[in-house]
């Protein structure tokens, strides 16, 4: 039975409903868009179904959400800028709230759609890699003096690099697909690494790395680009946000566009490192972050890129291991396929430290 008529009613959606269908390639969330007609006025939105499974909390989630984009409205229109297309602008219900519980105990949010633009899974330019360093960057510095202590861990320790390798190493143990024994060189890449896992937690502990508020998920697909300018105009897909490390919100995106392939793909020759990429990115990220940076920070992005590039392999060989209950997959070993991938570009950047180094410490003077 197709529930979107009803949820659609349950929002402020301004005119008729006309179509609905489903739009994006997530890994997490249900998504659809929603476009409405309203005399000769369009208008479109994006509804989305918040995975219960992935994130426990969703009411804390909602808050998060409406706590952060309101707050970079309001920074947004202070410097002069269109709050309606540089953040995201949730869509009340029709009883005033946040999100909608459905009769089944779901829960929806909706957006407004910004129109005219475009995300991409994959570096098509390399201007384009340096913009969104300087859009991440520019998120850092919009937040910077948000109080973190108001948001919930909407996934809690979910950018704790040891309490992954303690998942991973449970779900090794569980074995419950029997498949732990076909992998014995990815299990081996992961366990030689544990003690560089403990790197930020313990720099935190020693006081010397801060939490700030993070993204948690700075893949490139999460920005979105004006159509026409191909500059960036909006930091997307804000479930993750909560009290982190800037560093890894940096990790992540090098993880994710400084390499010259998907992070699925499954020929390894085509996986490779691009250090050009990583500096384009640098100084975008250190122009837009301006100086909010500690020295302690700036040090380790190239620690962070390693970091956020192993665990993510190590969450996909975990979930292939679980028998693929967290990512969604569309082909046999599809999560297993992907550590492959994020494994070889670990080698790929440990091997390029020095360089990384290098260039940080370039951009940083």
């Amino acid at each position: 039975m197709n529930q979107l008529p009803h949820i659609t009613k349950a929002f402020t959606f301004e005119g008729e409903v006309v179509s609905t269908g489903l739009y994006g390639n997530g890994h997490i969330n249900e998504t659809h868009l929603v476009i409405c007609k309203d005399g000769d006025k369009e208008r479109h939105y994006i509804l989305q179904k918040i995975n219960k499974r992935v994130f426990k909390d969703p009411a804390g989630l909602m808050g998060n959400y409406a706590l952060v984009t309101e707050y970079l409205r309001a920074q947004i229109l202070a410097r002069g800028g269109d709050a309606l297309r540089e953040t995201l602008t949730l869509v009340k219900t029709v009883d005033g709230k946040n999100f909608y519980e459905d009769e089944t105990g779901e829960f929806w949010r909706a957006t407004l759609f910004i129109v005219e633009s475009d995300s991409f899974d994959k570096v098509e330019r390399p201007e384009q890699f340096y913009q969104s360093g300087v859009a991440f960057g520019n998120f850092q510095a919009l937040l910077r003096d948000f109080p973190a202590e108001k948001l919930v861990e909407t996934i809690v320790n979910f950018h704790n690099t040891p309490d992954r390798f303690r998942q991973f190493k449970e779900a090794l143990a569980a074995d419950v697909k029997g498949r732990a024994a076909s992998i014995p060189e990815e299990i081996a890449f992961v366990e030689a690494r544990e003690g560089f896992m403990h790197l930020f937690e313990d720099a935190h502990a020693a006081g010397k790395l801060p939490l700030r508020v993070t993204h948690n998920d700075t893949k490139l697909n999460n920005i979105l680009f004006d159509k026409h300018t191909g500059k960036p105009i909006c930091i997307i897909d804000l479930d993750t946000i909560m009290p982190g490390y800037a560093i890894n919100d940096f990790g992540d995106s090098i993880r994710f566009g400084a390499t010259t392939a998907l992070e699925d793909e499954t020929d390894l020759t085509k996986v490779n490192f691009d250090i050009s990429l990583f500096e384009l990115y640098v100084k975008g990220f250190l122009e837009g972050a301006a100086g909010g940076l500690t020295e302690t920070e700036i040090g380790f992005l190239p620690e962070a890129a390693i970091m956020m590039t192993l665990e993510c392999g190590e969450r996909f060989l975990a979930d292939h291991l679980q028998g693929d209950t967290y990512f969604r997959i569309s082909r046999e070993n599809h999560n297993l396929d992907r550590a492959r991938n994020q494994f070889k570009l670990v080698s790929d950047m440990e091997k390029a430290l020095p360089e990384m180094h290098k260039i940080v410490e370039k951009y940083a003077k």
